[in-house]
Order: C-alpha cells, then sequence, then structure tokens
C-alpha cells in the first residue's frame, strides 16, 4: 500500500511538474512572439538599437528558433554599425550550416557581402538565394535577388558581372511591362544602349503610349547615336507628356543633328556639299569664339605651346580652299578630309573652352557618333 501510495504520489507530482513545463514553454513560446514583433516593428521604423534588443530577448524565451536568429542577424547588419556585422554573419553562418538551401539566409548572407563591399561572397550567397528554397513567390523572389545583385554591381563598377546578370534577368523577365522597364534603367545604367532600347521596346509593345518607355526609348537611342529613331520616339515623349523638358531639349539637338549630318546616304551631293559648308564656316566661328575665351591670339606666333589653337586654325586655312573642289567629281576623299577638320575643331575646343551648345553641340556628337550615324 505504501508503495502504491508513493508511486500515485510520484506520478501525480511528475504529471504536476509536466503540466507547469508545458506551460512555462507555452508562455516564453507567445511571449517571444510578441517580442518578435515587436522587435519587426522596430526595424521596420528603422529603430535597430530597439529592434536588436527585442530580439534578444525573444531568443532568450526561445533559444532555438531560427526566425528569431535571422530576425537578430538582419537588424545587426542594417544597422550600420560595422562592429556588428561579425555577429551577424555568425548567427547566419550557423543557420547556412543547417540550411545551406534555405534563401532567406543566403541573401541576408548576401546583403551581409554587399556591406563589406566583397563582390566575390555578395554573387556567390545572391546566386544561392536565386537558386534556393523560397517559402513563396520563387520567381518573383529570384528576379529580386537578381535585381539587387546588379545594382550592388553597377555601384561598385563591376560592369562585366552585371552585363551577365542583366542577360539572365532580361531572358527570365515576366510579361509584365513594370518588370520590363525597371529592367531597360539597370541597362541604360550599365551603360549598355541596346540592351536598354530592347527593354523599352518590351515596354511599348504592352503599353504603347507610355511616357516613362517612350522617354527611355528616346535617350538610349540618342546615346547610341541612332538618330532616326531617337526623334521618333522622343517626338512621342513630349507629345504624351508635354511637361518632359528633357525629351523636348534632346528632340531638338536629335532634330540639329539630322540637319547637319553630312553622311547621311539619302541626300543628294548638293545638300551633302552643302552642309560641309556649313559645318566648316560653323568649326572657325567656334575656334574663334573659343580663342577669345582663352586668350589666345589666333594670327600671333608667341602664343603658349600648350594651347592647340592656333594649330587648329592653321589646319582650317589649309583646307579652306578644299571647300571649291567639293563638286569635283575625282576629289572623293575631300569630304571626309573637311569633315575631320572640323571634328578636330570641334573636340579640342570642347575640351579646352568647355561643353558646346547648337550647331556646335550636334557637330561634336555626329564626331563621337559617326560610325552609327552613317548606317
Amino acid at each position: 500500500m505504501i508503495l502504491l501510495v508513493l508511486t500515485l504520489a510520484a506520478a501525480t507530482g511528475f504529471a504536476a511538474v509536466g503540466h507547469l513545463v508545458t506551460r512555462y514553454t507555452a508562455n516564453q513560446q507567445a511571449r517571444g512572439r510578441k517580442l518578435d514583433a515587436l522587435g519587426l516593428e522596430y526595424a521596420k521604423d528603422a529603430r535597430y538599437e530597439d529592434a536588436i534588443a527585442a530580439f534578444r530577448a525573444a531568443l532568450t524565451c526561445d533559444p532555438s528558433n531560427s526566425q528569431y536568429q535571422l530576425s537578430l542577424a538582419r537588424a545587426l547588419r542594417d544597422s550600420n554599425d560595422p562592429r556588428r556585422l561579425d555577429e551577424a554573419e555568425s548567427y547566419l553562418i550557423a543557420l547556412w550550416q543547417r540550411t545551406p538551401q534555405d534563401a532567406s539566409v543566403n541573401l541576408a548572407l548576401a546583403r551581409v557581402a554587399a556591406h563589406r563591399g566583397s563582390i566575390e561572397d555578395a554573387i556567390r550567397y545572391y546566386h544561392n538565394a536565386m537558386y534556393g528554397v523560397w517559402n513563396s513567390d520563387p520567381d518573383g523572389n529570384r528576379n529580386k535577388a537578381r535585381i539587387e545583385l546588379i545594382q550592388f554591381l553597377l555601384k561598385k563598377g563591376a560592369r562585366d558581372q552585371a552585363d551577365s546578370e542583366l542577360i539572365a534577368l532580361a531572358a527570365a523577365l515576366p510579361p509584365d511591362p513594370a518588370a520590363h522597364l525597371q529592367a531597360a534603367q539597370l541597362f541604360e545604367q550599365a551603360l549598355d544602349y541596346a540592351g536598354a532600347l530592347a527593354q523599352y521596346q518590351e515596354v511599348l509593345h504592352f503599353d504603347p503610349g507610355s511616357p516613362a518607355a517612350l522617354a527611355g526609348a528616346g535617350e538610349t537611342a540618342y546615346l547610341s547615336g541612332n538618330y532616326g529613331s531617337a526623334e521618333r520616339y522622343l517626338r512621342s515623349a513630349a507629345n504624351a507628356n508635354p511637361a518632359d523638358a528633357a525629351s523636348r531639349q534632346m528632340l531638338a539637338s536629335t532634330e540639329l543633328i539630322l540637319r547637319a549630318n553630312p553622311f547621311h546616304s539619302h541626300i543628294s551631293d548638293a545638300e551633302r556639299n552643302r552642309r560641309i559648308t556649313a559645318a566648316f564656316n560653323q568649326a572657325e566661328d567656334r575656334l574663334t569664339h573659343c580663342a577669345q575665351q582663352s586668350g589666345v591670339n589666333l594670327r600671333a606666333t608667341d602664343n603658349p605651346p600648350a594651347s592647340p589653337l592656333p594649330g587648329l586654325q592653321s589646319r582650317w586655312l589649309l583646307a579652306k580652299p578644299d571647300l571649291d573642289l567639293l563638286r569635283s567629281p575625282a576629289e572623293t576623299d575631300l569630304p571626309d578630309a573637311i569633315m575631320d577638320v572640323v571634328f578636330q575643331i570641334e573636340q579640342q575646343t570642347a575640351a579646352a573652352c568647355g561643353p558646346p551648345q547648337g550647331l556646335d553641340l550636334a557637330l561634336l556628337l555626329i564626331s563621337q557618333k559617326r560610325e552609327a550615324i552613317s548606317q
């Protein structure tokens, strides 16, 4: 009887203790969830000190909770305190060792690497995140991770790696004009104007009247020297958004370039010669004004030896008699030779006296984009 009573008492005691432990654990877990939610609110408001304290307290309630560890690591990283990056990384590495395929953990590690400026580690962890396991919307999250990587690479000046990621991004984009518009802007930041134009055209396929896509297509065509396409897009952009002063200014410059370009394949010989003569005379005016601005006397012999302006004046004077020979069928190289003088004057006066305006700007751009313009 005594043994039976003791056994029943022990069983009752164990049950009571177990119940108390269960209630205590449940209470701690509930408290941890509240602290985690509070920490997330603090982090959302960029109150990282408070967020870190809340997440640490949540972990004391549930030390093995991987979500709390991830939240704490993110807050430590986003606090912008370099001394806390190591602690953040230690939590994340521990999580990564348990679940290396977890996309959220890899993304957090990629952002730590980005904070440190480590291109190699950032690429590795961003790629792990892209091809890891996402709890929801895997395609959308992969594209977001790749865009984040591209932005980091562009910021670090890693153009080659950014170009590779842009190509992969373009191939995986959904049929969504907003996604193509963002990709176009990234291509433009990478100075890949052909890629940017292709993405802007995709946007226009879905939304032909998009002011942002029309302006972007016009700008990228303009920057790549495709002035015929630039004129069409910029005119449409200006009509779609009358407040777009940048597109109107670029349109005016484009129209001037198209009117001044002597290499256009669809103009007569007489029109070509007229354009060459106008450009040649404009170059003399630009040279004269630049010399006055620089205090250089083009007719004197005691100018500073470093000034290129007197030499340009000599070249211009030597080429001037050739204008009368432009109509000669035998002088097929003269147009190029005369325009070479014009281009040298425009390029060197731009370096000596600052960016030009009007027709001088048009001639300078023609000299820089001559191959594209000829095509």
